[in-house]
């Protein structure tokens, strides 16, 4: 019965739909902005503690807190990108409606196509460019797509590397001055240790003595995943 109502329902015109997906691009932008607000907020609770780590020479906490800013970073800079393709689907349309009102219906646009197609790759707006694109495909502005994202697997070696290129410039900035008063031998030990190694000294140190401090960095790096998804 659904079914048949909807085909009964008469078809928006051009300007109908541009105002509506312009609407919608708008809601999706603002989401957006308080996603980064959000991760900004969470970020200079994480300095303070990067700080506080450093003071009391807990070089392997701070670091793993400079990881995390690192990647928040980072999801705030495809945040900005993705904010940006919206804009830019949304004037295209606004050029679309435009040129439909000589021709009488709306024309394929290469680059709509192109920049729903990037957003589609994006986690955070998979889902709601989906939605954009099947209407915008049944309304004749773009074709219809095959999904060809790149597995990120390929090159997350090269990506961790330049994240952890990235910690340490963060750490510096952060807590630059407060590990420059460590002694050298504690410096070196404790940021460029092998993995394995400052694992096993914060479980031990964590165990004999920063319990609550550890509790603390695990909630810490749990909220930034939260507010980055």
């Amino acid at each position: 019965m659904e079914k048949v109502m909807n085909m009964l329902k008469p078809k928006p015109n051009p300007q109908q739909q541009l105002r509506d997906w312009q609407r919608r691009l708008r809601q999706e932008c603002r989401n957006i902005e308080r996603q980064i607000r959000d991760i900004q907020r969470e970020e200079k609770s994480v300095q303070k503690a990067i700080r506080d780590a450093a003071k009391r020479n807990d070089m392997g906490s701070a670091k793993a807190l400079a990881k995390e800013i690192v990647r928040s970073r980072r999801t705030v800079n495809r945040l900005y990108e993705n904010k940006a393709q919206m804009n830019s689907i949304s004037l295209h349309l606004g050029e679309s409606v435009a040129i439909a009102r000589t021709v009488g219906h709306l024309s394929k646009s290469a680059e709509v196509m192109k920049l729903v197609n990037n957003l589609m790759k994006a986690p955070q707006m998979a889902v709601s460019m989906q939605e954009f694109s099947k209407e915008m495909i049944k309304a004749g502005i773009i074709e219809e797509m095959v999904n060809d994202a790149v597995d990120s697997a390929l090159d997350s070696e090269d990506i961790e590397d330049e994240i952890e290129e990235e910690v340490d410039k963060v750490l510096t900035a952060i807590a630059g001055e407060t590990a420059a008063q460590l002694p050298e031998a504690v410096r070196k030990e404790r940021v460029k240790q092998p993995a394995q190694v400052v694992a096993a000294a914060e479980e031990e140190e964590a165990i004999a003595e920063v319990a609550d401090d550890d509790e603390e960095l695990e909630e810490m790096r749990a909220r930034l995943a939260k507010v980055r998804s």
